[in-house]
């Protein structure tokens, strides 16, 4: 059986064709020295031959297996440039596998627990599935999800002990709302100095030392200890470059806070504080020591109950 007519050399189309490329590819190539710009025929056509075609046909390989073309030039130039471009590589592609993994587990878990609960981390979402469906409001949610950028996961899953109270204590809910409400008339209207400020921050923190006190009783405070003993275990382990400080939060994270409202929070802040003091100076005179974790729990919700 006679062969079919074997061309001596190819147009561009037919080269990008048998590669597995497109002309444009291969035009790049020539603009950046990879591959060299063959003569032009008759026509001022690029005419490609069989060395071109084995040049072309390695960058190809080289290319799918993620090689970079800055790097593909230098193989070409120096073969053992390839195997630092492989161990390069290689430490890209770990790292993509490793976020891709995330991904992959962040995505299970939204099908698990439902959107926007499994959104964020399993440490928040650990202490909260348990919830019936509806117990945590819309609100709830984004408190907890500021939390977690400022103070982390460990931050927000101790927060999470104050939406647990509230999904399980109507009339702690009740009082809520009903300090949420008088907290909205805290405008502009009003002087930070108006009395009524410090009557309300006075019923705020009769509120969060009441829900504190609840949370403790229900046994909450005892999970703290142990999400407080597993952070002392992996100090350190996880990176703090994608979070953000307090400091900075306060700078950055907008709140449509009156001087009134800003005085009020101020308050809330001063009066916690001097409540928690006063406990600890209790508990060190008319009792015995607490328990390691217990003061390290303390310390740590009061700094993420007002968040």
């Amino acid at each position: 059986m006679p062969f079919p007519e074997i061309p001596r050399r190819v147009k561009i189309g037919d080269a990008a064709a048998f590669a597995g490329t497109t002309p444009r590819a291969i035009r790049h190539y020539h603009a950046i020295g990879l591959l060299a710009e063959p003569e032009r025929g008759g026509d001022d056509r690029r005419r490609y031959g069989y060395d071109d075609m084995i040049r072309l046909l390695w960058i190809r390989k080289m290319a799918d297996a993620g090689i970079s073309l800055d790097d593909i030039h230098a193989a070409f130039k120096d073969a053992t440039a390839i195997e630092q471009s492989l161990a390069r590589l290689e430490e890209s592609l770990a790292t993509k596998a490793a976020a891709i993994e995330a991904q992959r587990v962040a995505v299970n878990r939204l099908r698990e627990v439902g959107s926007p609960l499994g959104l964020l981390s399993p440490l928040v979402t650990g202490r909260l599935r348990a919830l019936p469906p509806g117990a945590l409001r819309s609100a709830d949610l984004d408190t907890l999800l500021v939390t977690e950028r400022v103070f982390g996961p460990l931050g927000a899953a101790i927060q999470a002990n104050r939406f647990i109270v509230l999904a399980t204590h109507p009339e702690l809910r009740a009082e809520e709302d009903r300090l949420a409400e008088a907290e909205a008339t805290l405008d502009d209207t009003m002087s930070p100095d108006d009395p009524r400020i410090e009557d309300l921050a006075a019923q705020r923190c009769d509120h969060e030392t009441a829900l504190a006190a609840t949370g403790e009783r229900s046994g909450l405070d005892e999970a703290l200890d142990v999400l407080l003993d597993q952070e002392d275990e992996h100090a350190g382990e996880e990176g703090d470059g994608a979070r953000t400080s307090v400091l900075e939060a306060i700078g950055k994270m907008p709140y449509d806070f009156s001087p009134a409202r800003v005085r009020y929070e101020e308050r809330v802040i001063e009066l916690l504080h001097s409540v928690e003091q006063d406990s600890d100076t209790d508990t060190r005179t008319s009792r015995p020591a607490p328990a390691p974790g217990t003061s390290r729990t303390r310390a740590a919700r009061s700094r993420a109950a007002r968040a």
